[in-house]
């Protein structure tokens, strides 16, 4: 089957194979053999060797023997956007003073692919077996900012993306149910706010509200994640959804 790339005369498939050798090194987090890049990618073994010969050529990647790493110089290609992106900018300095504040890890992600893209954070311990960092990506349907995020759309596209994406169990408590994520969504929606307990992971629970700008326009989800034996619903609610809230709506100001 064509792709609309294909029949795009301006489409340089080329950049797009090593963007997309690129990407894969992120998911992975580890050093790669050209037989696992194209895995990940599935891109030939040819066609990953060339573009991983390039970047090393360029400086973005080095080999060590039949392996390969980022160079330091590949963090300019994310800095571009850190540096050019205004609402991470003035959202860094409020999420580490609210982390101060309630001595909880909080972020701020955004909706991308079909996922939810980490735009800054604020670490006050570490609570998940993953790492996360500005760059990381979670799925939408499992965790506090993906449904806030879903929540604001239209129900077409809530459903649409039900449809297309992989919806599989994390834990045993993840809802997976079409028919039951579109309700949940809906909840979120009129609640102004989303908390998922244990589903991405065990002993995770997280609470995230909406960021909106002056039009009232969602633009990204805030959360607060902690531990749930440290950390009640109740507490959730009372204690860390006020302070989100007012966060929330400084971002949005600003």
């Amino acid at each position: 089957m064509e792709t609309p790339q294909e029949n795009d005369p301006d489409f340089m498939m080329s950049l797009a194979r090593g963007l997309a050798v690129l990407r894969c090194f992120a998911d992975e987090q580890r050093p790669m053999t050209i037989a696992q890049a194209s895995r990940l990618t599935g891109l030939s073994r040819p066609a990953v060797r060339r573009c991983l010969h390039t970047l090393v050529s360029l400086g973005y990647a080095a080999r060590d023997e039949s392996r390969y790493t980022l160079r330091p110089k590949a963090l300019a290609l994310g800095y571009a956007y850190l540096s050019s992106n205004t609402l991470a900018q003035r959202a860094q300095p409020l999420l580490d003073r609210l982390r101060d504040d309630i001595h909880e890890s909080c972020s701020l992600g955004v909706l991308e692919e079909g996922e939810v893209y980490y735009v800054a954070r604020a670490e006050a311990s570490r609570i998940m077996s993953i790492s996360l960092r500005v760059g990381s990506r979670l799925p939408l349907y499992a965790t506090s900012m993906g449904r806030v995020l879903l929540s604001a759309l239209p129900r077409a596209e809530q459903e649409a993306y039900l449809r297309t994406s992989a919806i599989a169990p994390l834990t045993g408590r993840t809802q997976t149910d079409p028919a039951t994520l579109l309700e949940v969504f809906r909840n979120v929606a009129e609640q102004e706010y989303a908390i998922v307990d244990q589903e991405l992971e065990p002993g995770l629970r997280s609470i995230a509200v909406p960021v909106r700008n002056r039009s009232g326009v969602t633009i990204a989800a805030l959360n607060i994640g902690t531990q749930a034996a440290r950390v009640s619903m109740a507490d959730l609610r009372a204690r860390l959804l006020p302070a989100l809230r007012r966060v929330a709506r400084d971002i949005g100001a600003s």
